[in-house]
């Protein structure tokens, strides 16, 4: 079932921790289908080195399991309200990568100190309030909270990472721990001081409309 996005989803999952975002089995990626609103999700307490495509679960937007053997991702939930309630997403990322963390323990949000940030974000990178693991909670704080931009810190957790697919919330994560690295670099140094507001919309306008290939 749904075979090219199974592996569009996995290849995310196992991008987490090549790319240094996750440990062990902690974090996960899922994908849903625009057309019937499955979802593909990492299985809970799996390690990535061992995940198969096959043995990522679909559930549908209740969290009723469709196919999978495995028991879904801990925070299956948690996607599928984000799935709900916005539906021009269509891929989730979460990791607890640790230069995003480290400003998501301190309740803070990554500064638009840099062209990256204005570029892929648009703005700061928002921090939304704690909130409980295992149930809709943290969805909502991520659908409350993370307005126009790609990514979320939420608040002693972690990161949230959302896309039109799978891919590019992987990007957006990815993104996210590359500029808390060199903004935490920053701050031992110094006071980085923000873009001009009318700098970061002009950039970002412009790397939505002109960066990559068309």
């Amino acid at each position: 079932m749904l075979e090219a996005l199974r592996q569009a989803v996995w290849e995310a999952n196992i991008r987490l921790p090549r790319e240094r975002l996750v440990t062990m089995t902690s974090g996960n990626a899922s994908g849903r289908d625009p057309e019937t609103g499955l979802v593909v999700i990492k299985p809970s307490g799996v390690l990535y080195d061992v995940l198969k495509p096959e043995d990522l679960v679909v559930v549908d937007l209740d969290g009723n399991i469709v196919e999978g053997k495995l028991k879904p991702s801990v925070d299956t939930a948690t996607h599928l309200y984000i799935y709900r309630h916005r539906p021009d997403v269509n891929g989730i990322i979460h990791t607890h990568s640790p230069y995003a963390t480290s400003f998501a323990a301190l309740g803070e949000p990554i500064p638009v100190v840099l062209t990256a940030i204005a570029d892929e974000f648009g703005g700061p990178i928002p921090c939304g309030p704690y909130a409980p693991v295992g149930g809709e909670e943290i969805g909502k704080a991520v659908v409350d909270h993370i307005g126009s931009s790609p990514a979320i810190l939420l608040k002693s957790h972690g990161v949230f990472a959302i896309g039109p697919d799978v891919h590019a919330a992987l990007k957006a994560a990815v993104m996210v721990e590359d500029v808390a690295k060199t903004v935490h670099l920053a701050m031992l140094r110094g006071r980085p001081q923000p873009l001009p507001e009318e700098e970061v919309q002009r950039a970002h306008k412009a790397y939505k409309e002109k960066y990559g290939q068309r």
